[in-house]
Formats: structure tokens, C-alpha cells, sequence
């Protein structure tokens, strides 16, 4: 069949619709499309989000940095680290020790009584000189305040072994020479906790109140401080 000729008013039709279709399109495409005011209020909108997220990190930084440096302080160069074990709270300090003068292994010792405290609550008159070997000489059996003796000499026990002391309990047949090598302590029970020096090597810890670990605690804190001095 032959085919059916267009007529001049179709293709004038098409035509016209073609360019009216393609003005509609271009028209929609300019809607959608964001305008230069409203990028840029994007913009400042991303930035004002980055700000904040970046002001957040740091706060978040400087209160973690905060609280990690309020459970750490020193005391004469001797460094503490608070420490909770349930409702106990502690102060930690650790030693580096030489093994067979080869190898360093670290010690950790806690104390019970707030080192910072200790000077003010352990009055001590005079200056401690630690000698190789320290001799308890105790005068009262007042003291062992529901194990707090144990603790404490224990404590100072494990102390002086690392520093290369010895400790022992005074025995009145025994003569301790030479002298110079020696430190007398004498534990009595007082009116007020204190340590003071007498004469020669010897000390006299004067504890009240049972205040058995605070004084212990105050001549390891010297121990402590003197290492630190020769280091």
C-alpha cells in the first residue's frame, strides 16, 4: 500500500511542539539546579557542622587529659598515680630496679596515706641517713592495730630489701659493728605522730592513735625522696 504523505500542517505541528518541549525541559533543569545564594548557605551551614564536631573532639580531649592528670602528681620529684581498688583508694609509685646489675625490672609500691598529706601528718624533725642495715627496736606491744603493723613493716620490708637494706629487731645481746653501718629506729607509743632524729644513727618514730601506716609510710616516702635525689 502506497504510504500516506504528511501534510505541510503536521510538520508545522512537530515543529512547534519540538521547541516547546525542549524550553519545558531547560525550564525544569534551572528549578532544580541550586542557586549561588544557596550554595554558599550550604556552605556556611557544613562549616558551622565541621566547627562544632571539631570543638566537641578537642573539649572531649582536654576533660580526658584533665582527669588522667588529676590522679598523677609528685611529691619531691617522686612520682604518684592514684589508684581505686573497690572502696580503697591507693597511691601507687614505681621503682626501677637493677637485677644482677644487668637487667631493670619495675617495683610498684602503694601506699596507703596520701603522700602529699604525709609531711604534715608524719612530722619529721631532723634528716633521715639510711644506713645498710635498720634496727627496730619496739616498746610497746600497743601497736599491731588490726594487722596495720603487719602491713607496714611488710611494705618497708620489701622497700628496703630492693634499695639493699636489711631490716632487723633489736636484740639486746647482740652488738651491731660497725655503728656507721647502722640505723637505730626506736618505736614507742605517743601522744602525736612523729619521727625525730637523735643522735649518732639513731631515730625515735613516736605513733598515736594507732597510727601505725602513716608513719611507716612517711620514712619509706624519705626512702623514696633520697633515691630520687641520687637518680
Amino acid at each position: 500500500m502506497p504510504r500516506k504523505k504528511k501534510t505541510e500542517a503536521e510538520g508545522t505541528e512537530r515543529q512547534k511542539a519540538e521547541p516547546l518541549a525542549n524550553s519545558s525541559l531547560t525550564n525544569q533543569i534551572k528549578e532544580e539546579a541550586p542557586s549561588e545564594q544557596q550554595l554558599k548557605g550550604e556552605n556556611k551551614t557544613l562549616k558551622k557542622i565541621i566547627f562544632v564536631m571539631v570543638g566537641l573532639v578537642v573539649m572531649f580531649l582536654v576533660v580526658y587529659l584533665a582527669i588522667v592528670s588529676l590522679g598523677k602528681f609528685q611529691v619531691d620529684g617522686v612520682k604518684f598515680q592514684i589508684v581505686k581498688e573497690g572502696e580503697l583508694i591507693l597511691y601507687k609509685t614505681t621503682i626501677p630496679v637493677l637485677i644482677n646489675n644487668k637487667t631493670s625490672a619495675d617495683y610498684q609500691f602503694y601506699l596507703r596515706t596520701d603522700p602529699r598529706l604525709l609531711k604534715e601528718k608524719v612530722p619529721l624533725e631532723g634528716d633521715v641517713i639510711f644506713r645498710k642495715n635498720l634496727v627496730l627496736d619496739v616498746t610497746t606491744d600497743n601497736l599491731f592495730c588490726g594487722g596495720d603493723w603487719t602491713i607496714a613493716l611488710v611494705n618497708a620490708e620489701n622497700l628496703y630489701k630492693l634499695l639493699g637494706f636489711n631490716i632487723l629487731v633489736k636484740n639486746e645481746s647482740n652488738t651491731y659493728q660497725p655503728e656507721n653501718q647502722y640505723m637505730f629506729v626506736t618505736i614507742n607509743q605517743g601522744n602525736q605522730t612523729e619521727i625525730r632524729e637523735l643522735a649518732g644513727n639513731s631515730y625515735e618514730m613516736n605513733i598515736s592513735s594507732c597510727e601505725v601506716l602513716p608513719a611507716f609510710e612517711r620514712l619509706m616516702l624519705e626512702a623514696f625522696i633520697k633515691r630520687q635525689e641520687l637518680n
